[in-house]
């Protein structure tokens, strides 16, 4: 089972909806999903219940020491993803959630003032020398310069490679996740063909990739030898020889440190 957490000092980046979407995609990927929430805000218990209550299921968690408990019968009961939407700063169940995840993820609006409110989480995150990424939320449909300043920022704070603590592709600005939410769907739902379904669903191949890519290739070149796979470019999806037109439409999302693309001419 993968644990995902979505965590961030600052209110507003996005979280909850990120979550949603995240786990919306993962369930219509196949994956057995839940959905931890440890906000007392609640945002995602409401939206399960304008979603009739049907899955993935969310389960309220506040107490910092059920949340490891709750993960281990989740992988008992065969959940193969878990996604924990956490609240704003750095309390006792965030901490937990990030000591028991395989991937957190800290999203974050396009701008110096938001990488820089990164940095208690960052320090978490280190701390229990858990592998992160960044996600660059609700930025503007043309905002070249704002990604510019934010890139920079983080090259200040996550020093290494940003293309391996960049998440791709960086979620834009669209009514649609408002919309979704209010209906109690995932913007993978709500709009399959729309923009940002697409977008959430690279960046659900993009983390999944991030947490098991070379686990998959392996699984996807057994299957191909035994020739129960059709050939697809990116080795996320497995498809079944029946699904080989949908197969055939994944894209591949290489990072730009293997493109030798700098980041002024990838932005």
């Amino acid at each position: 089972m993968y644990t995902i957490v979505l965590a961030t000092q600052k209110g507003g980046s996005g979280k909850s909806t990120l979550a949603i979407g995240l786990a919306v995609a993962a369930q219509q990927a196949g994956h057995n999903v839940r959905v931890i929430e440890t906000d007392r805000q609640g945002t995602l218990s409401n939206w399960q219940v304008r979603r009739n209550l049907a899955e993935p299921i969310v389960e309220p968690v506040y107490d910092a020491r059920m949340i490891e408990q709750r993960l281990e019968a989740f992988a008992r009961g065969g959940v193969t993803v878990t996604v924990i939407d956490t609240a704003s700063g750095i309390n006792a169940a965030t901490t937990a959630a990030i000591r028991h995840c395989d991937l957190c993820l800290v999203p974050a609006r396009p701008s110096v003032a938001d990488i820089e409110a990164t940095a208690p989480t960052l320090s978490v995150i280190r701390a229990w020398r858990k592998p992160f990424a960044f996600v660059l939320n609700q930025t503007p449909i043309r905002g070249g310069h704002r990604i510019n300043d934010a890139t920079s920022s983080l090259d200040e704070r996550a020093p290494r490679d940003i293309a391996e603590v960049l998440a791709q592709p960086y979620i834009n600005m669209r009514n649609d996740h408002q919309d979704a939410l209010a209906a109690g769907l995932g913007v993978t739902e709500y709009d399959p063909s729309g923009k940002s379904a697409q977008e959430l669903r690279s960046l659900w191949r993009w983390t999944l990739y991030k947490l098991a890519g070379d686990i998959v290739m392996q699984e996807a070149n057994e299957l191909k030898d035994a020739g129960e796979l059709t050939e697809v470019e990116f080795p996320i999806m497995l498809q079944p020889q029946a699904d080989k037109a949908e197969a055939s439409s994944v894209r591949a999302y290489p990072t730009w440190a293997d493109n030798n693309v700098t980041w002024e001419t990838g932005f």
